[in-house]
């Protein structure tokens, strides 16, 4: 019996049971090819694509690869609706979402045959996930980068894995193959990769900014609600130092500033932009100072992610980016993570 022949990898139709998660900025279709010719399952990061954007991208991964892979976006983001017709016209085998799910959308998915693969941070999240249509979970634990909740990936995961019943993927703190042994052993079907796919070769992130998530350390990598009015954990550099010291009045003026900007940037209307940020509170349980801060994420992220520049944008990360200290390509990355957790099951 091949104990990496998890529910996960049955329902994904992935080789192994590891999932490159949706980055923003960097799970774009390089990352998504690479690692989906790995054998792991790839997500397509949407949420910070225009429709336009995200159909060129889905086009590419299906143009590269015979292989299954998903697309991540937000309920409320402008175009959303266009997003999921794309996933369903492109046959995507799967879709991944966080706060603010929209039921229609879901329904839509399903019935269109698309698997469901949502984020949940916290244990009380997990039937209600199930309950909207959730055909896998993914728990990140609170050692996860980027948005995140408080509990730790082993609690968290032992939450869910008591209250529902659909395979559940552990992430938070996973980057090796005796995290996969582990994750297994305790009743997952498989982990979820952000920080560890994201120090690749394979990765879009500029080098200058790969460097700087190499030098972080385990306890420099903390959670901060400034950025959005979320908790975000993110490596403290220059940036993140100065957020801290900002008021919430300038963080609130920055919002409105770096929406409007990100409204441009996805081609997006005011109406549209205007209707996602009443999602957000309607739906997402921000308040409204918080739905105006969100745009703040991906404009100040994409400083660091896309253009480069580390020390003037933030670097979202995972605490695992403190055991990180090379950058292989993501066949490289799969196939000893896979064999190392072959060897560690073997020594049961």
């Amino acid at each position: 019996m091949d104990a990496l022949a998890t529910p996960a990898v049955k329902l994904l139709g992935s080789r192994y049971p590891i999932i490159q998660t949706a980055m923003g900025w960097v799970s774009t279709s390089q990352l998504v090819i690479a690692s989906s010719r790995a054998g792991a399952f790839g997500f397509l990061a949407c949420a910070v694509m225009s429709p336009q954007e995200a159909e060129r991208e889905m086009r590419k991964v299906l143009d590269a690869v015979d292989a299954p892979f998903g697309v991540n976006f937000h309920g409320f983001q402008p175009g959303a609706e266009r997003i999921v017709d794309l996933v369903i016209d492109h046959g995507v085998k799967a879709v991944s979402y966080g706060r603010a799910p929209s039921p229609k959308l879901i329904a839509k998915l399903k019935a269109a045959g698309v698997l469901c693969v949502p984020t949940i941070g916290a244990g009380k999240h997990a039937r209600k996930a199930v309950a909207l249509g959730a055909d896998l979970l993914v728990c990140q634990g609170g050692e996860g980068g980027g948005h995140t909740g408080v509990t730790p990936t082993l609690l968290l995961l032992a939450e869910a894995l008591d209250a529902v019943q659909v395979p559940i993927i552990a992430a938070g703190g996973f980057r090796d193959g005796r995290g996969l042994a582990a994750a297994l052993a305790f009743g997952a079907a498989g982990i979820a990769m952000g920080t560890r796919f994201m120090l690749t070769t394979d990765s879009p992130t500029p080098t200058a900014t790969k460097q700087r998530y190499l030098a972080a350390e385990v306890n420099n990598i903390p959670v901060s609600t400034k950025l959005d009015g979320l908790p975000q954990r993110m490596v403290m550099n220059e940036t993140l130092a100065r957020l801290e010291r900002t008021g919430r009045l300038a963080m609130l003026a920055r919002g409105l500033w770096n929406g409007w900007r990100f409204r441009a940037a996805t081609g997006a209307s005011l109406p549209a932009f205007a209707k996602s940020a009443w999602a957000m509170t309607r739906g997402g349980g921000l308040s409204l100072p918080q739905a105006l801060m969100a745009a703040n994420a991906p404009m100040i992220i994409k400083r660091s992610m896309v253009e480069g520049k580390p020390a003037e944008g933030v670097l979202p990360s995972g605490q695992v980016a403190g055991l990180i200290d090379d950058l292989p390509s993501c066949d490289e990355l799969v196939s000893r993570i896979v064999a190392n957790a072959k060897e560690r099951i073997g020594a049961f």
